[in-house]
């Protein structure tokens, strides 16, 4: 069968998804939330539900995620056709998704964080945080780079208002924790 080779990258980025979701899931993660049902968007905070469902308060993070990494990849391989590119954006986020998912990170952010209630993600939530990845990828080629700058900021803002987190906090806190920080988030 004939895989054009403009589509092989899109071919191969779908297999890198479906093989990250079968790898969390020979690593135990569940299909879907414990609960039973998979909800469109989960909003409470520190619960055993968070990174369950489709959409949480982490997903702008995976958006951000594929702004960055086109960005970077715009500025040290844009020789590469774009499909590409995403290939190596999505193997770079289903490596976070895998790591993320060891025991040993989830671990370290229930050590570190106030996440205590953090058990990992679904299976499920997991490719929408790739899908979100996408998205993010997808706004940063279609959109001037001030509009991404925009996005970016503003949804770092939005997330440390509304939750005292997001993808800057969530960085410093997993490799180098600050009491202020955490007792900052802890007084949500």
């Amino acid at each position: 069968m004939f895989i054009g080779r403009i589509r092989f990258p899109y071919w191969l980025t779908f297999a890198i998804v479906l093989a990250t979701a079968a790898t969390l899931y020979a690593m135990g993660r569940v299909l879907i939330c414990k609960c039973g049902t998979v909800k469109l968007w989960y909003f409470p905070l520190m619960t055993s539900e968070g990174s369950q469902h489709l959409i949480d308060w982490y997903s702008p993070s995976h958006l951000l995620h594929g702004i960055i990494f086109y960005a970077v990849l715009w500025l040290v391989a844009r020789r590469l056709d774009i499909g590409w590119r995403l290939v190596i954006a999505t193997l770079v986020e289903a490596a976070w998704e895998i790591g993320e998912n060891t025991s040993a990170v989830i671990e370290r952010y229930r050590e570190v964080t106030i996440s205590l209630d953090y058990f990992g993600d679904s299976v499920v939530n997991s490719v929408a945080d790739i899908v979100a990845m996408f998205v993010g990828f997808w706004l940063a080629r279609r959109l001037p780079v001030w509009a991404s700058v925009v996005i970016v900021i503003g949804f770092e803002v939005l997330t440390t208002a509304l939750i005292r987190d997001g993808l800057t906090l969530n960085i410093i806190m997993l490799l180098s924790p600050l009491d202020v920080i955490r007792d900052w988030q802890a007084a949500l």
